[in-house]
């Protein structure tokens, strides 16, 4: 079997290889190869983002004559997964940006709003322009919210080289300039700051990959002594799968990347250039040159007011309360969740979303159909760790903390190897971009 030949037969294609321009993926078995199913079903979709647009295009392709509506407020899709590349001076702020309605199918209604108000027990949403709008099924697909005020002293004003602060989580623009806080760093050199937040998190590997390109751009430029890099890490660990920790502290410690352990950003001083970290000690300050900020993140308040989160889990976030293989709610079963907003273990990231798809598609279609759906979702996240330019680390892993490579025999998870660079740099907005349109 060739190499191209492993990589198509892989159960898990999320990521593809791209050659002459264009891109080899593996995709899964698509929405539109399986039978339509007649149904007027009203299904209510809020949120427009990966997992809001996917599912659209994959509804709409397996349901004749059900009323789809998608409710989402912004007008401009953002590529999230290449944040970390403009972050890093690899890609211009455009390179993430699109709009919203150009994902979208035909057919569907779409509502530019958001939702004000969630009545799961009336199965009713109002808009923020005061729509009522009812359904029978309700996709729960919003995405987080970025908690910036929970940091006290942040402002998003802040962002850039004068101020000496990154904050590539906020937005395109907000990456590009944390990049222009970055090349500044790494010429004059000083103390660089690092970390996330306690809270749940998107892509939990971004805020490990910005320290590390930081290392190697300042590397690169041959500014290397000039440079302390600080990770500051929420808990006792880098990473939440062990063996992917064990990998990241080595890579830290052959680079010369401190960490310090429950060390959770609370505030900062921008004029002081000092940042405040809660410990198990007590509050340290830590005067700094740079920092990237990520800040805690939630629900959406719209949905930590609706009833649909956990009571009894993640009460100071708000994920809604979700089966973790079906997806399908545990009190309101005729409400799924999509993609970061779901209160699972494992799976914000746009990896996990792609896997996502196919169990709500299955288990909403095969009841209007009146049957019973036997898709589930194992946790499957996939986190592809850029070491430095032009080495990432393809991590994959599930509900057990096991990694599930999808090309094992071809490419090893835990080396920092080019293809997988290639993956992460060049094939993956392929594959994002087909998982939107409903064909991944």
């Amino acid at each position: 079997m060739t190499e191209f030949e492993q990589m198509k037969a892989s159960r898990r294609g999320f990521i593809g290889l791209a050659a002459g321009g264009s891109a080899a993926l593996a995709f899964g078995a698509g929405a539109a190869q399986a039978s339509r199913q007649r149904t007027n079903a009203r299904i209510l979709i809020l949120g427009a983002g990966a997992g809001g647009a996917a599912i659209a295009n994959r509804l709409t392709d397996r349901l004749d004559g059900a009323q789809i509506t998608v409710l989402d407020g912004r007008a401009q899709h953002w590529y999230q997964p290449g944040f970390t590349l403009i972050a890093t001076g690899l890609r211009k702020a455009e390179y993430a940006t699109s709009t919203t309605e150009q994902w979208l199918p035909r057919g569907i209604t779409y509502v530019n709003e958001y939702a004000a108000e969630i009545d799961p027990d009336a199965n009713r949403v109002i808009t923020t322009g005061g729509q009522r709008i009812e359904y029978d099924y309700l996709i729960v697909a919003t995405g987080l919210t970025l908690d910036w005020g929970a940091i006290e002293g942040f402002d998003l004003s802040l962002i850039g080289p004068e101020h000496g602060v990154s904050a590539h989580y906020a937005s395109p623009e907000a990456a590009e300039k944390s990049w222009h806080a970055l090349d500044r760093f790494t010429d004059q050199g000083g103390v660089g700051l690092f970390g996330r937040p306690a809270t749940e998190m998107k892509c939990a590997g971004a805020p490990l990959k910005i320290v590390m390109m930081a290392e190697d751009i300042a590397t690169t430029k041959g500014n290397r002594n000039k440079v302390d890099l600080i990770y500051n890490a929420q808990a006792q660990n880098l990473f939440g799968v062990p063996i992917v920790d064990h990998r990241v502290r080595q890579i830290f410690t052959d680079r010369g990347i401190a960490y310090r352990w429950q060390h959770v950003l609370t505030s900062m001083d921008p004029g002081a250039k000092t940042a405040t970290y809660t410990t198990p000690e007590g509050e340290v300050t830590t005067a700094y040159d740079f920092i990237n900020v990520v800040p805690p993140q939630r629900a959406p308040q719209v949905v930590r007011e609706s009833g649909l989160s956990w009571a009894d889990r993640w009460t100071d976030q708000g994920w809604i309360e979700v089966d973790q293989q079906t997806l399908r709610h545990a009190r309101y079963p005729n409400v799924f969740g999509i993609g970061d907003i779901n209160g699972v273990p494992k799976g914000k990231t746009a990896a996990s979303v792609k896997w996502h798809l196919p169990v709500v598609e299955d288990h909403l279609v095969s009841e209007l159909g009146g049957r019973e759906g036997s898709r589930v979702f194992d946790g499957y996240t996939s986190c592809p760790m850029i070491t430095r330019i032009g080495r990432a680390m393809l991590i994959e892993f599930d509900y057990q903390d096991r990694l599930v490579p999808s090309f094992p025999g071809l490419i090893a998870p835990l080396e920092e190897l080019w293809i997988s660079w290639l993956m992460k740099e060049v094939a993956l907005k392929a594959t994002y971009n087909a998982m939107l349109r409903g064909r991944a």
